[in-house]
């Protein structure tokens, strides 16, 4: 007679794209600065630029036009959007890197036995041409963007959605992001959540209460293992 055996579903690490697997400022920088000429602005710097990143491409659009002392009407900034996302899908991935570290720490998690998926508040069809293109797309489970689920990013159903959708537990799994939005949305899913101090933060994420924090993604599965001990032996 058969013996039924439990299913163990796999561990889960969920990453944020902008700032936490990629360095994405230029192109999107890049990007907000072609709209800005076309409307007679000065261009930003990226290093001025950089915190304006993290809450979408209409909040960076707005952002641009107030460090340049414009007002938007509602109306226009559609129409702007509308540019920057065209704009924005050609030029992906021209100055956009992986962060040093990225494609080993994901080789170590995968033989580990840890499902790879990503949840972004980047459009979806963007998050997959861009980890495509960066020759990492194939090694996601879930690649789950701003427009994927009814809900996005700091809404926990976003996270736990694209946990689902790759197969996995959110009772397994790990967040891994940049901002406050990517700490409070695992937060409020009850998930824990490891932060990189090298993203898009207007706030140091130290102070944003993550479980912890790493400098460089070859610290990252250590601490995963710190997190989730049981499940990363």
């Amino acid at each position: 007679m058969a013996i039924d055996t439990p299913h163990i579903v796999s561990p889960i690490a969920v990453f944020d794209l902008d700032g936490t697997l990629a360095d994405t400022a230029g192109d999107l920088v890049g990007t907000l600065n072609v709209i800005l000429e076309r409307e007679g602005l000065a261009s930003l710097p990226v290093a001025k630029a950089r915190d304006m990143i993290g809450a979408g491409a209409r909040a960076l659009i707005e952002r641009g036009f107030e460090a340049a002392g414009k007002e938007l009407a509602p109306a226009y900034l559609d129409e702007l959007f509308r540019q920057f996302m065209v704009h924005y899908g050609e030029n992906i991935c021209i100055r956009t890197q992986l962060y040093p570290g990225v494609a080993a720490a994901l080789d170590r998690l995968e033989r580990a036995g840890f499902i790879l998926a990503v949840c972004t508040n980047k459009v979806e069809e963007h998050s997959v041409k861009l980890l495509d293109e960066l020759g990492v797309g194939r090694r996601f489970a879930a690649n789950c963007g701003r427009d994927t689920f009814p809900y996005f990013k700091p809404d926990p159903r976003h996270l736990t959605l694209t946990i689902e959708r790759a197969g996995g537990s959110p009772s397994r799994a790990v967040m891994i992001g940049d901002s406050r939005t990517d700490i409070v949305t695992a937060q409020n899913a009850g998930i824990p959540v490891i932060a990189v101090p090298f993203g898009y933060t207007d706030v140091p994420v130290r102070e944003l209460g993550p479980d912890l924090v790493i400098d460089h993604f070859d610290d990252l599965f250590s601490a995963v293992q710190t997190i989730m001990r049981p499940l990363a032996a």
